[in-house]
């Protein structure tokens, strides 16, 4: 008499199976639980990317396009870089931040605020800042303390010296002319800032595009602050400059 198991019937003693008779083996099933939890995990973080998404942040593409911009923001950023703005809380003094060109409203530039509403500001051939007679200082170099920017007028590669400069407890880089330079500095600028409005300021010094040239902004204007660096144009392989926090 035969017997069936699991749709195969057993054989008489002394006698072998053909493997085949089983057909193909079974693959173990994933539990259903912990499919159910991947899920789950899945959609809670999509959900609070969206919500921070909607409130919060921004992801931004400094332009590849735009060679004033991508000048001025150096050393700190650089063009193609994929940054994360801020935006549930205005931004403050030293910050870094995202406004509209007075301009050309479609178009963005990037600034660190220098000076607020009611400030006395100059800013000496050299770079450096002094708000209602106090100095902002520098007491370090960067590492590395040299690097190399292409002019946005005549593309020539220009070599520019970076140091950390504290601004209202933000430390960050900046680019100045380095010592004996044959290089013809911007001129020596003052200026009281109107109740309101944000005087902005770019990281690189020698090649500026900030209230220099379009003087202050209405405060209510500039709501992005950079806070983060996700990739630069290099993509994920770029190890200097991935996911980097931004003063």
């Amino acid at each position: 008499m035969w017997h069936w198991r699991d749709g195969v019937p057993d054989l008489p003693p002394g006698q072998c199976r053909n493997p085949s008779d089983r057909g193909s083996s079974r693959v173990p099933a994933m539990p259903t639980n912990l499919v159910r939890s991947i899920v789950f995990i899945m959609v809670v973080v999509g959900l609070l990317v969206l919500a921070l998404r909607l409130t919060c942040l921004r992801w931004w593409q400094v332009p590849l396009d735009d060679a004033d911009l991508a000048a001025s923001v150096a050393p700190t950023l650089g063009a193609g870089d994929w940054v994360i703005l801020w935006r549930a809380t205005g931004p403050g003094f030293g910050d870094l931040v995202v406004c509209p060109d007075p301009e050309e409203p479609t178009e963005v530039f990037v600034g660190r605020i220098a000076a607020e509403g009611r400030d006395q500001l100059t800013i000496d051939e050299r770079g450096s800042i002094t708000v209602n007679n106090s100095r902002m200082r520098s007491e370090q170099a960067c590492d590395p303390a040299r690097f190399t920017v292409e002019h946005p007028s005549s593309g020539d590669e220009i070599e520019l010296r970076c140091d950390i400069e504290t601004l209202g407890g933000v430390h960050h880089k900046r680019a100045l002319i380095p010592d004996k330079a044959a290089l013809k500095p911007p001129p020596l600028k003052k200026r009281e800032v109107e109740a309101g409005a944000l005087y902005l300021v770019s990281d690189n010094r020698f090649l500026p595009f900030d209230s220099r040239d379009f003087g202050p902004l209405p405060q209510a204007s500039c709501k992005e602050t950079v806070i983060f660096r996700l990739v630069s144009r290099l993509g994920f392989s770029d190890v200097e400059r991935r996911m980097t926090w931004i003063q």
